[in-house]
This record gives structure tokens, sequence and C-alpha cells, in this order.
């Protein structure tokens, strides 16, 4: 019998893996792709905190940025810019390879190319039912951890619920010669969300968007768009895409069974990043689980101390990420330029840029602090809410 039994190897899952390996814990993942870092719909943009509390390797950062550039509807444009890098855009199938790799020398077991079929929570463990390599096969273990992303079954079939609210992302690499910073435009370009450039190796880049329905045909409208401007080479790609859950699940945690990252809704709702808040939880789950497996008490009870320290530490983040998504969504390209006017003609940017507190991955502060200036509040005051803004 193993002590953790981890569906998903992704960055979160592997980490989580890897903590508890570590630990002396008996660590097996179940991956139902065939390869770690196989068919990866993810920007990868992760911030310079990232990198430092995580220890992220260099070799596997495509590029640092320390600018972006965002485009209202008509053209409009906002610079952000900081004299030291404030982003690093991973190399995603390395990245994850690399986590998968440490958490094996840490002693974990994966088993890939074997889906999940179901989950039984019992008495004594905890047992699964896997398609390895098309055949049936079982598996048991004292406690789960649920790292299988968004879109999964198990969650809501043992109880965990489902997601509020989600979005879809679609992406593709392509080559875009001179570009060299990100660019991200609002607008009808993606109804509600955004769509961005994002270069990697020259002259390769990250082109997607998010929307909530129709991703195909906003991403292939946007990629004829940048051809015809000479931004990209071509407009034909293959596209991935992804479901990326917005709110996050009503529960994470129960009986012998733990939910982390993208699969509880750990993400951030106003760009969809999530592998950050993804660590920082699987961080929590590791060192809450490690005390648990020793007191060998992994009831429900004991586990909402899960619940308790990753919502404590994102909970707030995360409910006024969503706010402003939701405000964001009720904007006319019209009022998106009027904004984008108020900042420039007033220099609000440059306010929140050389604000010190103000940081890449906690964006609640940001959205306060310029909802605050009187003259945005003015212009957000004609849209209905299903809130108040204050």
């Amino acid at each position: 019998m193993y002590d953790v039994i981890i569906v998903g190897g992704g960055p979160t899952g592997s980490y989580a893996a890897c903590k508890l390996a570590q630990l002396h814990h008996k660590v097996l993942v179940l991956e139902r792709k065939r390869r770690i870092g196989e068919s990866v719909c993810c920007t990868g943009i992760i911030s310079q905190e990232c990198v430092t509390a995580f220890g992220i390797d260099d070799k596997f950062i495509l590029r640092q940025a320390n600018s972006a550039r965002l485009l209202s509807p008509s053209g409009n444009e906002l610079r952000l810019w900081r004299k030291n890098p404030q982003a690093s855009i991973l190399d995603r199938a390395a990245f994850d390879m690399a986590m998968a790799a440490r958490a094996q020398s840490a002693g974990a077991d994966y088993v890939l190319n074997s889906p999940v079929k179901d989950i039984a929570i019992e008495k004594d463990g905890v047992n699964i039912q896997a398609s390895c390599q098309g055949k049936g096969i079982n598996f048991k273990g004292r406690v789960i951890i649920l790292a299988c992303g968004f879109g999964t079954t198990l969650c809501e079939r043992l109880g965990m619920g489902r997601p509020g609210d989600f979005t879809i992302g679609a992406q593709t690499e392509i080559e875009a010669a001179g570009v060299e910073e990100t660019e991200v435009y609002l607008g009808n370009v993606a109804p509600g969300f955004f769509a961005w450039l994002v270069p990697t190796r020259p002259p390769i880049a990250r082109v997607g968007l998010m929307t909530r329905k129709d991703p195909d045909v906003y991403l292939r409208k946007w990629l004829a768009h940048l051809a015809a401007r000479g931004k990209i080479a071509s407009a034909d790609a293959e596209i991935s895409y992804a479901g990326i859950p917005l709110k996050p699940l009503p529960r994470t945690c129960g009986e012998r069974v733990v939910v982390i990252g993208e699969a509880a809704g750990q993400i951030k709702p106003t760009s969809g990043g999530g592998i950050y808040y993804g660590l920082l939880c699987a961080d929590i789950a590791a060192k809450i689980l490690h005390q648990a497996l020793e007191d060998d008490d992994l009831s429900a009870k004991r586990l909402t101390r899960y619940e308790r320290e990753w919502r404590k530490k994102l909970g707030q983040e995360l409910k006024t990420g969503y706010r402003a998504r939701k405000l964001f969504e009720r904007l006319s390209d019209k009022q998106i330029d009027r904004i984008f006017e108020i900042i420039k003609t007033n220099r609000l940017d440059e306010a929140l840029l050389r604000a010190e507190d103000l940081s890449f991955d906690w964006h609640s502060k940001s959205i306060l602090r310029l909802m605050g200036y009187q003259m945005i509040s003015r212009a957000l005051s004609v849209i209905k809410l299903p809130f108040r803004i204050g």
C-alpha cells in the first residue's frame, strides 16, 4: 500500500510528490498522458517571486520580462515597465519533466498512460481503479491527492462539488520575428477577457486568448489579423485548448482526499495563471498531509486544516480578482478605451508602477488602488454590477 497516491503529474502534483517522498512517505503518481509535459496549453508566465520561492532553474526559463504593452480596442497603449525583471516565461514541457524527475529522485513512483476510472474511499484507505496501458489495474493508498487539472469529474464524484465559473483558453506557438515584449490586447478580440502575444525564444511566440465561447473562431480570426499586419509569419497553426476555472471548488478536502492546483480552482481569475498558486497550495498540502500521516489521522476534520490554510493565504485574492473579472466582462470597448484615456491622462499607470508593494502575483492591492481613484470610480459607476465596488 502507498501512503499517498497523486492523480496528475503536472507541476503541482510532482511538487507534492517530491515533498512527501523527501519526508519518507511512499508515493505514487498516476498520469493519464503518455509523457510528462505532453500537450500543455499554458503561457507559462511566472513571477520572479515564484522563481525564487521554488528554486526554478534558469535552464527552464525561455525569457525574462520587465515590460508589457497593454492595448485598448482602439489601439491606445499603456506600457508597463520596471527596471528589474518581473516575470519569466517557462519552457513548460521541460519544467514539468524536471519536476517529475526531482520527485522520482526523491523516491516517488510514476505510472504513465494510466487514466483513473474510479476512486473508492474506504475505512482503511483509498482504492483506485485505473486503466494502465489499456488494462484495468487497482492501486491502494492511505490518502489521495487530486492534481489532475480542470475538467475532471473525480472531484465532484468525491463530494467536492464543481467550480462555480470557468472560461476557455486557446493558444498556439508561431513564428513572430521582431516581437520583443509581451503584448496584451483588450476588447472584442476576446470578449470579456484578453488576447496575448508572448515572445519566447526568437523567433517563436505564444499567441492565445481566453473567452467563454467559440475560442477556435476568435483565435483563428485573431491570428489572421496578426498575419495581415505582419506581426506573425502565418495564420496557419495547430491550436491547443484548456478549460480555466475562475472560482475554486466549494470544498478541497474530505475523508482521505485533498485537491490542489487547477483541479481545486486555485487560479488567478484576472489572468488565468495558476502555476505559482498551485505550487503554494501543494506545499501547504504536503505539510498538512505529512503530519496527518504521522498521526494516522486522515479524517475530513483533520484535513480541513489544509482548506483553512490555503484559503487564508489566497482566499481574499481570489475573491477580489473574481469581482474585478466580472466587472471587466461588463465593459464595452468604448468604456475600456475611456479607462485607458483616464489612466494615461492622469498618469495613474506611473503611480501604480512606483508603488513597491504592488506585485505580479498579488493583484488585489492593484485592483483596489486603481478603483480608489475618483476618476476611475466615476467611469465605472455607470455599469450595473452584481456587487458593490467599495
